[in-house]
Order: structure tokens, then C-alpha cells, then sequence
């Protein structure tokens, strides 16, 4: 299937994971859960639990927000078996800030699930690694790869722009996924292929880079069909997002007078699923109506909080009052001043925090 796409006799020569090989060896970066390509040939084995955990941290956020989470949770749980022990909030409560709080959900599921069926060792096979909760094509082929040297396909945003423009490929994402997954495939080399796997991603986060690419410092310039027809500025092509809408919202911020905080636990499901919060109304694209959590004279704040999700904008009204101590809420629970964290709180719920300050 893959020789009637553009250009796939000439993808397949192997020369071209050789030379991308040889640039890695000298420019690779130096990442807390990666091992050098020095380390990987004097036979130093990945940990495959440090090689998930960055890769489900990496979801949809970038290496420079990762890199201090990935060494906090490596430094309070060392080994899948020990975050697998943790408690549920401890855990979200550390993941606080990177967003995308299913992945923190996900990846307490299969920490259990490698610990409980598997002995508390991962996986080695794609298949095998496909089977654990938590764990789709992407992160499967990524710990495959680069913990156990499997020649699986590793396709991220970086390398569908390598390959949308080492082949000069113009059909826009997500449509172009396969053709440039197909592209990818026929260079994956048998040898050294969890080195390849993260050659590639370095090379379009550093050269092959969304804007101003530095060509001239590229291994695969040569053969490089948009270098070529001077196009690389304008792949790939994607396809417009639509408009992003706004919802609204209420957040209550009811603080006790011995400085206690309300908050609630918000359900499993959706966003900041299973995370502390202030309580609050649903979020809507019509003004929110909801009962105030506790009776209070309440006080608007004249900021609104406001955050972006993947799909919305949100517009938070937040609200406040001091309540006395005599009385109970009707929703949530009031957390005591020595154990309230604010940095443990989702990132939008701290921001409506700073609007009333301590």
C-alpha cells in the first residue's frame, strides 16, 4: 500500500535513518527521563517506567512545563509500584497545573494495572502495552520504541512536520495523518530504533522547527522535497480550527473565620475530574444560575477569572464572602488553613484564588 504514496521508493533508502542517526548521536537532547545515545550503546537499559511517565506527561503540553512535574513525581514515587501505592489526591494534587487531568486519572489505572497483573513491569511488546488502561497508539509505540528498542511507528506533531515537509506534502492535517504515518513507517530502521524514534522528534523540536526551520543545520536537506521547492515555510498544511466558544461560569470562594476554605471535590468524569475546587455553577454559553454553596453575604469580585480547555474559553464570576464558624454548608467541605495548598488546585481554580487573595 505504502509504494503508491508520493515519493515512497526513494523514503525507503536507508541511508537517510543512518545520517539522521549520526546528527543524533552528536545534538540529542538531554532530558531527565532519556538516556544518552552514549548510555544506550555502552548498554545502559531504559527504565520504561520513567520512558510512560514522560510520554503521558507530554500529552499536549511541552517539554519546559514537564520537566520539573516529571522530576517531582520521579523523586516522591520512584518506581511504577510506588505511584501505584499512592493515594488518588496525593496524586492529582501533584499533577495540579499540567492540565488534562484524565491523564492523571489514566495513568493511576495503569499503574495499578502493571502492578497488580503484571508484577509492577511493563509490558515489552506494543500489544501488550496497547492493553493497559490508559495507554492508546501513540504512548504504546512510544514506550515499545524507546524503552525496549521495538521498531514501532513514533508519530507526535514533530515528526508529522519532518515528514509533511521532507516529502513536500501538501494535503492538510488531520487528513494527511496516515500518508505521513506511512512515511514514517518506511524509515523506521531495525536497528536502533528507539534512538530514531526520538531523533526524529528532536529534530523537528530544535531544526525542523513550525517557524523559521534551520534548514542549514538539517541532516535530511539533501533529500528534502520542500527545502527543494522552497516550501517548508508553509508545511504542513492543517486544516482551520474552528472558533473556540466561550462559556460562563460562578465560582464561590466562602472562607471561614478561622481561615478554613470551602471546597468540593468535583466529579470522576470531565474536566478536572476527581480534583479539589471551589464550588460552583455548571459552565454554559448562557449566563449560569446556581445557589450559592453556603448562606453568606456574598461580594462579587470585579475580575473574572479566565482560562482556555482545548474546546472553550471560560469566563468564571467569582464571588466571595466570610462566613462564621456555627455554619454548615450545603455543599462541600471546609478545609483547614494547615493543609489548604492552593498550588494543589486545577490551574483555573487557582487563578480565581489570586483574585481574592490569602
Amino acid at each position: 500500500m505504502w509504494q503508491t504514496i508520493k515519493g515512497m521508493s526513494d523514503v525507503c533508502d536507508p541511508a537517510r535513518p543512518r545520517d539522521l542517526l549520526h546528527w543524533y548521536d552528536r545534538h540529542a537532547r538531554v532530558l531527565p527521563w532519556r538516556l544518552s545515545p552514549a548510555d544506550r550503546a555502552a548498554g545502559v537499559v531504559p527504565d520504561p517506567y520513567r520512558i510512560w511517565l514522560s510520554e503521558v506527561m507530554l500529552q499536549q503540553t511541552t517539554v519546559a512545563a514537564v520537566k520539573e512535574y516529571f522530576l517531582a513525581f520521579t523523586a516522591r514515587w520512584p518506581t511504577v509500584t510506588a505511584l501505584a501505592a499512592a493515594p488518588d489526591a496525593e496524586v492529582m494534587a501533584a499533577w495540579a497545573g499540567l492540565g488534562y487531568y484524565a491523564r492523571a486519572r489514566n495513568l493511576l489505572k495503569c499503574a495499578r494495572a502493571v502492578a497488580s497483573d503484571h508484577g509492577g513491569v511493563f509490558p515489552d511488546t506494543l500489544e501488550g502495552l496497547r492493553a493497559l488502561p490508559g495507554i492508546g497508539p501513540y504512548t504504546a509505540a512510544a514506550v515499545a520504541a524507546i524503552a525496549f528498542d521495538r521498531p514501532e511507528v513514533v508519530v507526535d506533531g514533530n515528526v508529522e512536520r519532518v515528514m509533511a515537509r521532507l516529502h513536500d506534502e501538501h494535503m492538510p492535517l488531520p487528513q494527511a495523518k496516515p500518508v505521513l504515518t506511512a512515511h514514517a513507517a518506511a524509515l523506521t530502521p531495525q536497528t536502533r530504533p528507539g534512538d530514531y524514534a526520538q531523533a526524529v522528534m528532536d529534530l523537528g523540536a530544535t531544526v525542523c522547527t513550525p517557524r523559521n526551520p534551520l534548514c542549514g543545520l538539517c541532516p535530511w536537506r539533501g533529500p528534502c522535497a520542500a527545502w527543494a521547492a522552497g516550501t517548508q515555510l508553509e508545511l504542513p498544511k492543517k486544516t482551520p480550527k474552528k472558533r473556540k466558544p466561550t462559556r460562563l461560569g460562578i465560582a464561590y470562594l466562602a472562607r471561614r473565620v478561622d481561615g478554613a476554605w470551602l471546597l468540593e471535590q468535583r466529579p470522576d468524569s470531565g474536566l478536572l475530574g476527581g480534583m479539589l475546587g471551589w464550588p460552583g455553577s455548571d459552565w454554559s454559553e448562557t449566563p449560569p444560575e446556581e445557589a450559592p454553596p453556603i448562606r453568606a453575604e456574598w461580594k462579587t469580585v470585579s475580575e473574572e477569572a479566565r482560562h482556555t480547555f482545548t474546546h472553550f474559553h471560560l469566563r468564571l464570576v467569582v464571588r466571595t464572602a466570610l462566613v462564621p464558624m456555627d455554619r454548615a454548608p450545603a455543599r462541600g467541605m471546609f478545609v483547614e488553613p494547615d493543609t489548604f495548598d492552593p498550588e494543589a488546585l486545577p490551574t483555573v481554580m487557582r487563578k480565581a484564588f489570586a483574585l481574592v487573595g490569602r
